[in-house]
C-alpha cells in the first residue's frame, strides 16, 4: 500500500471541509449558466464580494442574457457598473458581449482556449467558467489560491514573480481533483476566503492545521510573498461644474487614461495643490473660458481617492458665466442628461456628498 502524500492530505481534507462545514453563500455558486459566471467573474476581479454582489443582481435583473447586454446602450451599461471601478472591465464586457452575441449567435464558448481568446478574460477567468459551466479540468489560480498553497506547503516563491506563478499553477493542476474540479475550485477559493484569510487566519479550528507548513513554522503571517512593491504618483484634479443658460458641461474622458468612457465636468489638472486665489491665472481656465467672465460661487472641501497606482486629490469648483465656453471639448446638458450619465466615484462622491447642497444645478 502507497504512503498517503501531503497533496492528497490536502485534497482529501479540503473537500471534507467543503462538503461538511462551507456554506458561504453567494448566487452564482452552482451555477452552471457560463454567461451568469461569466458575469459573476468579471465583477469580481479587483472586487470584494460584498460589493461585487450588488451589482451581480442588478445586471442580471435588467440583462437576463448575452442578447440583452450586448444590444444595450453602452452608456447604460457603464451607468449600472458606476462605482465598480477598473472600468476597462466594463469595456471588455461590452466587445465580449457582443463578440458572442453576433459572431457566436449567442452561444458561450465550451473549451478552455476559445474562452481564454475572449477579451478581458485571462487564465484565471478562463479556469474559473471552464469548471464551473462545463467542469473541464482547470485549475483556478486567484489570491486565495496563492495564500493557501504559500501556506499549507510553505511555499517561498513571490507569487507576483514569473517563477512564482508558473511554480503555483503547476502545483495548483497537479492538486486538481479532475473529476469534479469545479467544486475543488470553488472549494479552494471558499477555503481562503472564510478560513485562510489574509488577515486573521482562523488557523486553530483550521483542518488542514496539522500539516500546514506555515503553522507549524509560525510563518502564517509571512507567506504569501510578494517581490515588487508599488510605485504610485500623485495626481490634482480640480472640477469646474459651469452653469450656463441652466445646463453643465460635461464630456466623456478619452482613451489611455484612467475612467476610459465615464463621464466628468470641466477638468483642470494641476502637477500640485493649486491655491484657489491662483485659479483665474491658470493658462487652462483661460483656453476654456476665453475673456468672458465667470463667477465662483462654491468651492467644496479636499476629495481623494486611491487607485492600484495613483492617488487622486482635488476639488469642485461651482461656476456662473453669461457665456458659452471656448473649449468645444465639452457638452451643455441639463441636470436630467447629467443624472443618466457614468461617472467615477471621484466625482460621484461629491454628488452623493450630504454636506453638497441638493440643489446642485
Amino acid at each position: 500500500m502507497k504512503p498517503v502524500t501531503q497533496n492528497q492530505v490536502f485534497v482529501h481534507g479540503l473537500l471534507q471541509w467543503n462538503k461538511q462545514f462551507n456554506n458561504r453563500q453567494m448566487p452564482w455558486k452552482g451555477e452552471k449558466d457560463p454567461y451568469k459566471i461569466w458575469l459573476s467573474e468579471i465583477i469580481l476581479q479587483q472586487t470584494r464580494v460584498d460589493q461585487g454582489l450588488e451589482y451581480y443582481n442588478r445586471f442580471i435583473a435588467i440583462f437576463p442574457n448575452i442578447h440583452k447586454l450586448a444590444t444595450a446602450p453602452e452608456t447604460t451599461v457603464f451607468k449600472l457598473w458606476e462605482g465598480l471601478g477598473y472600468y476597462t472591465r466594463c469595456k471588455n464586457l461590452i466587445v465580449t458581449a457582443k463578440f458572442i452575441s453576433e459572431g457566436l449567435k449567442g452561444v458561450f464558448p465550451n473549451k478552455y482556449q476559445d474562452i481564454l481568446n475572449l477579451k478581458g478574460i485571462g487564465p484565471y477567468t478562463a479556469a474559473a467558467i471552464s469548471s464551473f459551466a462545463f467542469n473541464l479540468p482547470y485549475a483556478v489560480v486567484d489570491g486565495n489560491v496563492f495564500r493557501v498553497l504559500a501556506r499549507y506547503f510553505g511555499i517561498s516563491n513571490p507569487i507576483d514573480s514569473t517563477a512564482g506563478k508558473q511554480a503555483f499553477t503547476l502545483l495548483a493542476n497537479e492538486l486538481l481533483d479532475k473529476k469534479q474540479a469545479g467544486i475543488y475550485n470553488q472549494a479552494i477559493m471558499d477555503f481562503g476566503a472564510v478560513i485562510c484569510k489574509p488577515q486573521i487566519p482562523l488557523c486553530t479550528i483550521c483542518v488542514l492545521n496539522t500539516k500546514c507548513s506555515a503553522f507549524k513554522s509560525g510563518l502564517v503571517n509571512q507567506l504569501p510573498i510578494k517581490e515588487k512593491k508599488i510605485i504610485k504618483k500623485t495626481r490634482w484634479f480640480y472640477y469646474l461644474i459651469v452653469t450656463y443658460n441652466g445646463k453643465q458641461y460635461v464630456r466623456k474622458r478619452g482613451a489611455k487614461d484612467i475612467w476610459e468612457n465615464l463621464y466628468e465636468f470641466v477638468l483642470l489638472e494641476n502637477d500640485k495643490a493649486l491655491p484657489m486665489e491662483q485659479l483665474k491665472t491658470q493658462s487652462q481656465v483661460k483656453v476654456i473660458f476665453g475673456k468672458h467672465p465667470f463667477e465662483v460661487t462654491h468651492i467644496s472641501p479636499m476629495y481623494k481617492q486611491l487607485l492600484t497606482h495613483q492617488t487622486i486629490y482635488g476639488q469642485f469648483i461651482r461656476v456662473t458665466t453669461a457665456k458659452a465656453l471656448c473649449d468645444k471639448g465639452y457638452e451643455a446638458l441639463t441636470p436630467t442628461e447629467i443624472d443618466k450619465l457614468p461617472f467615477p466615484k471621484f466625482i460621484t462622491a461629491y454628488l452623493k456628498d450630504k454636506n453638497v447642497s441638493l440643489n446642485l444645478f
